[in-house]
């Protein structure tokens, strides 16, 4: 199971009984951060792209989309999600558990410094149900990541949300 391989990966740096499993899924941003307790941006979600060949995972805060010019000012291609029948082959994790951690050999891992903005993320951890929370600087230590990168940006309509809900949690206070 890819939850093994993860686990397997963090115990390299003393981490894996810190994973958390879930009764429920964590397959989506949404659902991670329900199972988590979290916020949505606080979920770090991995991205699975094909880069001339390669696979890549960007690992983002849950609130952010990647902004192709960003992406192909970086990785000098315009973005090229995995389809889904290659993820599991080409990563090692299948949709839903897809995470930094065990994956095949040849991937790239980059972190986007959308997840900067916290003192804490959760990746998951290869199953549809686990996450671990992680500093940034343990992210980066664990998942071996080749960089921190700057290829997404916050999607408006969830700002816009969480704008709407804050002025009516600010409002019935008033």
């Amino acid at each position: 199971m890819a939850i093994d391989k993860a686990r397997e990966h963090l115990a390299q740096f003393g981490a894996q009984d810190r994973i958390l499993e879930f009764e429920t899924s964590s397959a989506t941003v949404e659902l991670a951060a329900d199972a988590a307790g979290v916020e949505p941006a606080r979920i770090a979600k991995t991205l699975s792209f094909d880069v001339l060949g390669g696979t890549v995972l960007v690992v983002c805060a849950g609130d952010v989309k990647v902004k192709s010019g960003k992406f192909k000012a970086y990785f000098g291609v315009k973005p090229k999600m995995l389809e889904f029948a290659l993820v599991e082959p080409r990563v090692g994790h299948a949709v839903g558990g897809v995470c930094p951690f065990g994956v095949n050999p040849d991937v790239k891992i980059y972190l986007d410094s959308s997840l900067k903005r916290f003192e804490t993320v959760y990746p998951a951890c290869g199953s549809d149900n686990s996450a671990i929370e992680l500093t940034c600087s343990e992210l980066q230590e664990y998942s071996r990541a080749l960089d921190w990168v700057d290829v997404c940006e916050v999607r408006e309509a969830l700002v816009s949300a969480q704008f709407f809900h804050f002025y009516i949690e600010y409002a019935n206070n008033c």
